[in-house]
């Protein structure tokens, strides 16, 4: 789709006519001329297809949280507080659909694929609006008297920063995505022959070889996963070890369980050569990992 229309682009083309007038104006972008050239017909509505309803999903979204905010408010049923979170997830949304436009642009030109910065920003955007949602309904759980009462609790500020480091993992994948970095080195444990591949940090500047170069993006990707696997580990440990409470351990056990399946998923992607399913399955994973890692915030930070 090489228009963004954020009303009337919620109708797809509905005869063949429409079709053909929409697969001329793809025929001439780069994509098509680099990467598509002679695609059918047919083979082109499969493709608009995902990406139509890929932004009809988003727009959905928006109405299903949009309407009932706005008749709840008028209601007054809106619990004291909570009113300014809402606006804000509100706005985020609309900001998120922006973004995604915004990030499409950077395809329409000579290099068909869309910039990795403009990618992982949306991916981020998308992710923190989740994890802001998933916060506002654990703060609907957990008393703010609860909350205020064990912040004294000696790993309850520890926690709120691993579920920043989890969401800057995440953002990791995305440059790592937005540069097919992965099919780089499709071997484990080792990069090639060795635990640290030749190349890294070759660019100059060397820091912009952290954005740009697939070998040096995908041995920060392992050596950051690496390091939160071992943390995220020993935390959950400490948490069990401590625990008054059984949704602490529940909490720890699902933090544990969550982190080994997503580390197999991660080690299979690569070395099955990054199959979609395989990594879809994989950025997935790592949102149920902020999830998991979201509710041991708030399990440790209110019993």
């Amino acid at each position: 789709m090489v228009e963004w229309k954020p009303l009337l682009g919620a109708i797809p083309p509905l005869t063949e006519q429409d079709w053909l007038q929409t697969f001329e104006k793809y025929k001439q972008f780069p994509e098509y001329q680099k990467v598509n050239q002679g695609m059918s017909l047919e083979g082109f509505k499969t493709i608009f297809m995902y990406e139509y309803l890929h932004r009809l999903l988003g727009r959905l979204i928006g109405v299903i949280f949009a309407v009932p905010l706005f008749y709840f408010a008028v209601r007054g049923r809106l619990r004291p507080g909570l009113a300014p979170g809402l606006v804000t997830l509100l706005f985020l949304g609309g900001f998120q659909g922006l973004l995604g436009w915004y990030m499409v642009k950077s395809g329409l030109v000579d290099n068909p694929r869309v910039s990795q910065y403009r990618l992982t920003a949306h991916l981020g955007v998308a992710v923190a609006i989740y994890a802001y949602m998933v916060w506002l309904a654990f703060d609907l759980l957990f008393t703010p008297a609860e909350r205020v009462r064990t912040l004294r609790r000696p790993h309850a500020r520890w926690a709120l920063v691993l579920v920043g480091l989890v969401f800057l993992m995440i953002l990791s994948g995305g440059l790592v995505a937005g540069t097919r970095a992965g099919l780089v080195y499709p071997t484990w444990p080792l990069m090639g022959d060795s635990f640290v591949p030749p190349g890294l940090y070759a660019t100059s500047p060397a820091w912009l070889a952290m954005f740009e170069d697939v070998t040096t993006i995908q041995f920060n990707h392992r050596l950051f996963a690496y390091g939160l696997f071992v943390v995220l580990n020993i935390f959950a440990f400490v948490v069990y070890r401590s625990a008054s409470m059984r949704k602490e351990k529940l909490g720890a056990g699902l933090l544990i369980t969550v982190l080994f399946v997503q580390v197999a998923m991660g080690i299979s992607t690569l070395l099955l050569h990054v199959p979609v399913w395989l990594a879809t399955a994989h950025q997935g994973g790592a949102v149920v990992l902020l999830t998991a890692m979201l509710y041991l915030s708030h399990v440790v930070r209110s019993q």
